[in-house]
């Protein structure tokens, strides 16, 4: 019986093991590094993509938001329009400004980025024209009388004014001249905290927070100074040449206009501490200046890139 039996036969099956040869891989290492490759250049094009996508967005999202803010803080256009008219069309006595320079000075606060600050000097017929214009901005008035700003905060209380003591005179303006020149280094130089100032021509007992607003927009049109013994703008014009050069934030330049342009106080001061170099335009009786940052510790001490040349009348005598 044992004959007759047949063996039984198994098959048994192993794992095909392949070998690397010595020498630094085969077909298939080469195969996993040239997909780790891919995989690689794949990640780095997505995140470069990506990055370059999502500032693009994040630049026109800032540009379409800073339009709507500057839309939605600017009167209408026919407001606008209508406010310049009406200001323009009793723009008959001495004194008052004329409609190509409300015009010219409109023109700059509507292209004022939203908000804009406007700092003005004198209070004028064009008062409210001006806190109207700039809505929604922040307008500030100095005057020299006390008297008036109180009976303009009484009627318009939303209005921001301060009086300021004025305590020069438009006989002492070549005086104050030389006073400058001597301090230009010291307490009279372009770059400060008029706070903190000693310089005679610095207007320096206004409220604190006023010497840290980056102004847009200053306007000279006060004090009166319409005699001798009368406070003069030599300050006024100073302290907004001061205030543009030294302020931190905001717009890089900042629009200056001094109204009666051709008297001679408003002239001198203007040669000397704006500069004609950073004069813009004149319309009619109105001077426009741009001014620009300066760095305090810069090696030029002056305002001006050439020096005024404001003589006194008894030097030119002598």
């Amino acid at each position: 019986m044992k004959g007759n039996m047949t063996s039984a036969k198994f098959i048994v099956l192993h794992p095909s093991v392949h070998k690397t040869t010595g020498g630094g891989g085969g077909p298939t290492a080469a195969s996993h590094r040239a997909w780790l490759a891919v995989f690689v250049l794949f990640f780095i094009f997505s995140f470069a993509f990506t990055l370059l996508t999502t500032r693009d967005a994040a630049s026109a999202a800032k540009a379409a938001a800073s339009a709507a803010a500057r839309a939605k803080s600017q009167l209408p256009d026919p407001v606008f329009d209508a406010l310049l008219h009406y200001a323009a069309a009793n723009a008959t006595s001495s004194g008052r400004m004329s409609s190509v320079e409300m015009s010219h000075i409109a023109s700059v606060l509507r292209g004022c980025a939203a908000p804009c600050n406007l700092l003005v000097f004198g209070l004028t017929h064009e008062t409210l024209l001006w806190k109207s214009l700039n809505h929604k901005g922040r307008t500030v008035f100095v005057d020299e009388s006390a008297y008036l700003i109180s009976k303009l905060e009484e009627k318009h209380p939303s209005i921001e004014a301060y009086d300021v003591q004025f305590t020069t005179k438009v006989s002492e303006l070549y005086d104050l001249i030389e006073h400058y020149k001597g301090e230009v280094t010291k307490e009279c130089r372009p770059v400060q905290n008029l706070l903190f100032s000693d310089c005679k021509l610095a207007i320096n007992d206004l409220p604190n927070h006023i010497y840290d607003v980056a102004w847009d927009a200053i306007l000279v049109d006060g004090p009166r100074g319409y005699s001798g013994a009368a406070p003069g703008r030599m300050m006024a014009v100073f302290t907004a040449g001061v205030l543009a050069r030294s302020k931190r934030g905001g717009a890089r330049e900042t629009h200056v206009f001094v109204h009666e342009f051709e008297r001679e106080v408003e002239r001198v001061c203007s040669d000397e501490f704006l500069c004609r170099e950073n004069l813009v335009e004149v319309k009619d009786s109105l001077g426009h200046f741009v001014i620009g940052k300066m760095e305090a510790d810069r090696r030029r001490f002056g305002f001006c890139s050439v020096s005024g040349a404001s003589v006194s009348p008894k030097a030119k005598s002598t």
